[in-house]
């Protein structure tokens, strides 16, 4: 059975725990790896992003990062990995394109399911390629946290899952590594109060909760490279224009899902055929049910202008109102 979270383990809420915890990780990691490797799978997101941070702190370039770009990442996402981790922090960091690889996979793919796990199962085709190609590396750190215990074990004991995970899990049988897992035993909550100790940006700390399968879920239907430019470009706006209306700190997730659906417009005094862009802003407590946050509509008639006008296929925008239950907060 996989470990469980002592009791008597205090919750991390503050800068001086966070510390001591860390002060005691980087003890652990550092004598459980000596002077070799350890790899990492860096997407970005709070989790491995704050396992990276400590592990750099606790040895430095022994940590080897690889940041797998699957095309499904929101705009400049990848960018802002490598300028904080390579540039920022030093971090030995292998950037892999893998774009084509994905959507050539998914070309075709409707289902979500069938979607999520050609997007898993590649993902680790990919790193296990790279993770082959170095040399004396024994170690593989994980991103893993206390609920994805807790999940586990539910699985293990013939519960259902709701969908499938995107992690790095399943490693092929030449790939024989010791997992590295310093986050193994913490809530959410506690690893941004880690991350934020360790000098991680704000945004980054607290960045929104991002599906494994990135904009692969919110790109509904099959996925077409177009569709999915105008979606990147649309949640971009989106975000732009929270960011700006000081909605940013206050609505747990918002982001566009893009249909493959079209409608008749008119633009330039011609029929415009053209998807509708739909958006979700939603605050919850502990993602089990969720509340439709109500956004001024001077704030939503300026995002659906500059989406219209600024973003090629996209012909509508719409918000959508359902709450969870009965809706889920993905659309996919």
């Amino acid at each position: 059975m996989s470990e469980l979270r002592p009791e008597s383990m205090a919750r991390i809420t503050t800068p001086e725990l966070a510390n001591a915890f860390i002060e005691a990780q980087i003890r652990e990691v550092r004598a459980q790896v000596g002077d070799r490797k350890v790899l990492l799978a860096l997407s970005g997101g709070v989790d491995s992003s704050v396992v990276a941070a400590l592990l750099i702190k606790a040895i430095g370039r022994q940590l080897v990062c690889v940041h797998v770009n699957h095309g499904l990442m929101r705009k400049d996402e990848s960018e802002g990995v490598i300028r904080l981790f390579q540039d920022g922090l030093d971090a030995n960091l292998i950037y892999v394109d893998a774009t084509d690889r994905f959507l050539d996979l998914l070309a075709g793919v409707a289902d979500p399911e069938k979607k999520r796990k050609i997007i898993g199962a590649e993902f680790i085709n990919v790193f296990a390629d790279e993770a082959r190609k170095l040399e004396d590396v024994d170690f593989l750190a994980q991103g893993t946290i206390y609920p994805d215990i807790l999940e586990s074990i539910k699985q293990a004991e013939g519960k259902k899952a709701v969908k499938s995970h995107h992690n790095v899990g399943g490693l092929p049988e030449d790939l024989k590594f010791e997992l590295v897992e310093p986050l193994k035993l913490l809530y959410k909550d506690e690893v941004r109060v880690v991350g934020e100790a360790l000098g991680l940006p704000h945004a980054m700390v607290y960045r929104q909760p991002f599906p494994g399968p990135g904009l692969g879920v919110r790109c509904l239907g099959a996925i077409t490279r177009d569709r999915l430019h105008a979606l990147r470009e649309a949640d971009a706006i989106l975000r732009e224009e929270f960011d700006n209306a000081g909605l940013a700190g206050k609505v747990w997730q918002y982001f566009v899902v893009v249909p493959d659906i079209k409608s008749v417009g008119v633009k330039d005094d011609s029929r415009y055929e053209g998807w509708p862009a739909i958006i979700r802003a939603v605050n919850t407590r502990d993602a089990m049910t969720a509340s439709i946050e109500e956004i001024p509509y001077a704030v939503l008639h300026k995002i659906c202008a500059r989406i219209t006008a600024e973003v090629d296929g996209i012909n509508r925008v719409l918000y959508d109102l359902t709450p969870k239950p009965i809706g889920t907060i993905e659309w996919e």
